[in-house]
């Protein structure tokens, strides 16, 4: 029976194309979220806790994609402090959308509230069709 090692080669940097696509495929596996339709709007709800505010970006990439990410970054160690065990989430959090037909991309908005960011993106409205009017004709 033969055991294979793999290695990775030493070119491959942090920054390499295939490793930003495994950080993003698994940030984006692991951001949870709820998408619900109003009859005005569509609303995007991801939780994000312990994200700071200054770490949330809200994105409209090619005019019809829609990119919520944040970061949670450790804590840094202190020569007090020592963690027993670690099960909540650090990391990249990040979903893309491609937006619906009717979304009105300018005037979405998002706000952030108790580790939820909520984006709303209003749906333009069609005009309602004007029924053809009949014009009576008078005879003289």
């Amino acid at each position: 029976m033969a055991y294979f090692m793999f290695e990775y080669p030493e070119e491959i940097e942090i920054s390499s194309p295939q490793n930003k696509y495994v950080r993003n495929s698994k940030a984006m596996a692991n951001t949870v979220v709820d998408v619900k339709e109003t009859p005005d709007s569509y609303e995007y709800i991801v939780d994000m806790p312990g994200v700071k505010n200054d770490k949330i970006k809200v994105l409209l990439e090619n005019d019809n994609i829609l990119k919520v990410s944040g970061v949670k970054k450790k804590d840094e160690p202190t020569e007090k402090v020592k963690y027993v065990k670690i099960e909540r989430r650090r990391g990249k959090y990040m979903r893309r959308f491609t937006l619906a037909n009717d979304a009105d991309k300018e005037r979405i908005s998002a706000a952030y509230k108790d580790g939820v960011l909520t984006v709303t993106v209003p749906k333009v409205h069609a005009p309602e069709k004007i029924k053809p009017k009949t014009i009576e004709v008078n005879i003289t």
